[in-house]
């Protein structure tokens, strides 16, 4: 059964509890700060939420075991409730992404405390935790950097639409299909493997480096 999944067989508990946490807080944050400047769309359609069963895309779930990619259920968002539309904007698409790289350190801060001062007491338990964290570090960097990709319907894209003036947020509608376009393209073709999944590799990594220097004093 394996070897239709893209992630080993047993691994599979770890990846689907991050999955879980993961998209949750993901598409909480989202739907917190829309609320918190003025809109409340999220909150009666309820989505202002710990429950993943709110948050979840049951395809989307599924196509990330099987094939390594997917997605939770957008939060709505009114930007005509917003208080301070472009500021508020911009901090609603971003407050997705930052959650997960929040989720990352807290992960990576586990892992040095266990190794630090656990590692007697959590001797047996230390491989399964190890990939545990590990799975859980990185999939939520990977979550984080690929969010803030400027391509719709990703959440980068969203923030170069509140960046730029309203006009030239008109033209960019205009070629947001083509930006969908470029996107499946990137997961549905070998192009992927040559420049999405390299970048985003060393985007990561560089990110790690960082938790690393400044937990180094633990290490």
């Amino acid at each position: 059964m394996d070897r239709f999944l893209y992630y080993p067989l047993e691994l599979m508990p770890y990846l689907v509890i991050t999955l879980i946490v993961a998209f949750t807080m993901h598409e909480l944050a989202h739907a917190y700060v829309a609320y918190l400047f003025g809109d409340d769309t999220a909150k009666k359609q309820g989505r202002l939420t710990l429950n993943p069963i709110k948050h979840l895309d049951p395809f989307g779930t599924i196509l990330i075991l099987v094939m390594g990619f997917g997605w939770a259920r957008p939060v709505p968002v009114n930007r005509n409730l917003l208080k301070k539309p472009r500021l508020a904007g911009i901090l609603v698409s971003i407050a997705g992404p930052v959650s997960n790289l929040i989720l990352a350190f807290i992960g990576f801060l586990l892992l040095v405390l266990m190794h630090a001062y656990g590692a007697e007491l959590l001797s047996a338990f230390s491989t399964g935790l190890d990939q545990f964290f590990n799975i859980w570090i990185n999939l939520n960097l990977v979550l984080f950097l690929f969010n803030l990709l400027p391509l719709p319907p990703l959440d980068g894209y969203r923030i170069i639409e509140d960046l730029v003036s309203p006009r030239l947020r008109v033209k960019l509608s205009q070629y947001e299909s083509y930006g969908v376009i470029v996107f499946l393209i990137l997961f549905i073709t070998p192009l992927g493997s040559y420049v999405l999944w390299p970048m985003l590799g060393k985007g990561r990594d560089s990110i790690i480096e960082l938790f690393t220097t400044i937990f180094q004093p633990l290490l």
